[in-house]
């Protein structure tokens, strides 16, 4: 019988930049007993957004933090939306670059990721901020 589940999850990302979430992600979806479906998740909020990436190499995330850094730079210069300071533009644009919307397949109780994989959220801003992540899962 198809079921439906919905929920949030509030992470508090303590600095800009990639945070792992997976754990949490699992623990809602093993607490909900979600066996086969599909999962999305939904950030609700324009200076943040969702990536699935590599989970092994601290490197890898160093990477991905340093290239939006020179993509979407933080100088006051360059824009004229600076209403929550100067790390707002910038924000906004690394967050039109990436998702804020992610739909995993669930099956025998779990997160169809690929071995090197983990979800994140990618933080966009300066200060600590607590961002909610909003949960659908359909299936069995």
């Amino acid at each position: 019988m198809l079921r439906q589940w919905s929920g949030s999850i509030d992470v508090t990302a303590p600095r800009r930049g990639l945070h792992d979430i997976t754990y949490e992600v699992e623990r809602w979806v093993a607490e909900r007993a979600v066996q086969s479906g599909l999962l999305t998740l939904f950030c609700r909020h324009t200076s943040a957004s969702l990536l699935i990436q590599e989970n092994a190499a601290p490197a890898a995330r160093r990477d991905l933090e340093a290239y939006f850094e020179r993509v979407a730079p933080e100088n006051p210069v360059l824009y004229t939306h600076n209403d929550e300071g100067p790390d707002d533009m910038p924000a906004h644009l690394r967050s039109a670059l990436t998702q804020t919307q992610l739909s995993i397949p669930v099956a025998d109780g779990r997160m169809v990721l690929g071995t090197w994989q983990g979800i994140y959220l990618f933080e966009h801003r300066r200060e600590p901020s607590t961002r909610q992540i909003t949960l659908h899962a359909v299936g069995e």
